[in-house]
């Protein structure tokens, strides 16, 4: 399949795209949180926590006692739904680590190559706060980790947050849950403070400046990905339905005004309807404030000359969600390459996935799908291979290492693979004729 651009198809609707200028402050506002919290520890949390969240926790640590007071104010309906949820999650997390396995193998007699999978040891996940309670957000982030075998997994939440949250961290299967938010929590698990340990991986989503940290931490700590705001694409022919269309563009787009909407489709009949649609649903919304100004800034409707064009322009967007709504929707789906997950058919709708239904919805935006996936088990995790040569597998490797070693000019290199194939041969060490 080719590629394609914004010039090769028609736009019913065109976004009108981000604030031209970001806040170039940003990078460094939280270079500056970092290095408070690198060097003061606690003390700086106190500090961002009552300037970003009105509110100084008397210790960061969720205490035992809080644990079970929110436990015990869950709404009953609302913990069995989130079990169900860190059960289903937890299953295909089990599904996912069973495809990958330990690796031995003889590649040549003697050499023996090999890797092990090896969980994480620690790991910290953070949990948004934001415009909504998401109750699903710690279950993404934790669950796998508990499944990789993680030996220690934290989790950071703003001081803010729901108490459902806690309670939901709790289930998920974290050890130690943080009352610390933003920039700042990032900064607390890549470098430590009293309260909060150093973690060795830091994962889950949030604003800018959780974004904007988790980008300056990278080296110190590994991270998952970098993520933007939310973003869901629908491609459709003319046998898609224009409320289902509009229903599910506009479930993303209460996210946040800066969510990314889009449809491409080869019906000009269904782009139209499906304009009409969304106008005439956000009428009786109640999130229409947001859903609303998303779809206002960011909102698009492409319309495709066919399906070949239609599945170029879908991997040219490469966004997070994509959902399939064609006849055949399987035929279609397997044509596609770049997409962060797949929903395929009119009734696989991203709130599914987004709440329940069992895949992670920490998933690659801003066309990052062009080169990975999303959030899953095999990110909890190392793959670290191993070697081992018997005898007679010397001569296989030694030679060949030998010769290139000098070439390269790589003298030391060259004497460490001749004297495993002639140990007995003093000139090795004392510089001799192989030294020539």
């Amino acid at each position: 399949m080719g590629k394609i651009n914004a010039d090769d198809v028609q736009f019913l609707k065109r976004p009108q795209g981000q604030d031209a200028q970001a806040d170039r402050s940003l990078t460094e506002t939280v270079h500056q949180i970092i290095e408070q919290v690198r060097t003061r520890g606690d003390a700086a949390l106190r500090e961002y926590s009552a300037k970003f969240d009105q509110t100084t926790p008397d210790q960061f640590e969720v205490s035992e006692a809080e644990i079970s007071r929110t436990l015990a104010d869950l709404d009953p309906q609302t913990r069995k739904d989130s079990e169900f949820a860190i059960a289903q999650v937890k299953r295909f997390a089990q599904a996912q680590l069973a495809t990958m396995k330990p690796l031995e193998v003889e590649t040549l007699p003697g050499v023996h190559l090999g890797h092990r999978i090896i969980p994480i040891q620690t790991v910290g996940c953070y949990v948004p706060g934001g415009r909504y309670p998401i109750l699903s957000a710690p279950v993404m982030s934790i669950v796998p980790a508990v499944v990789a075998g993680c030996d220690e997994i934290i989790a950071c939440l703003p001081p803010g947050a729901h108490p459902a949250m806690i309670a939901i961290c709790h289930l998920a299967g974290a050890h130690r849950i943080f009352k610390v938010g933003g920039a700042q929590a990032i900064a607390a698990m890549a470098w430590g403070t009293e309260s909060v340990p150093v973690v060795d991986k830091v994962v889950g989503p949030g604003n800018a400046f959780v974004n904007e940290a988790k980008r300056q931490v990278f080296g110190k700590v590994g991270i998952d990905a970098l993520a933007g705001p939310s973003e869901i694409y629908v491609i459709t022919d003319d046998s898609a339905d224009p409320r289902m269309l509009a229903a599910d563009l506009l479930a993303q787009a209460e996210h946040d005004v800066h969510t990314r909407v889009g449809m491409a489709t080869t019906s000009q009949r269904i782009a139209s309807e499906t304009l009409a649609e969304i106008a005439r649903q956000l009428e009786t919304l109640p999130t229409a404030a947001t859903a609303g100004e998303a779809w206002k800034r960011q909102g698009e409707i492409v319309v495709c000359q066919d399906e070949e064009q239609l599945i170029a322009w879908a991997d040219h967007m490469a966004t997070e969600h994509l959902q399939v709504h064609t006849r055949d929707p399987h035929a279609t789906a397997s044509k596609i390459r770049n997409y962060g997950s797949l929903f395929i058919g009119q009734n696989a709708s991203v709130v599914f996935s987004d709440k329940c239904c069992g895949t992670n919805h920490t998933l690659p935006t801003m066309a990052a799908a062009r080169y990975t996936g999303g959030l899953w088990v095999g990110a909890y995790v190392k793959i670290c291979t191993h070697q081992w040569i018997d005898d007679h597998g010397i001569a296989s490797v030694a030679e060949p290492a030998v010769r290139q070693s000098r070439t390269e000019g790589m003298q030391a290199h060259r004497r460490a693979a001749e004297i495993r194939l002639r140990p007995k041969d003093i000139d090795l060490i004392t510089g001799g004729k192989c030294d020539q």
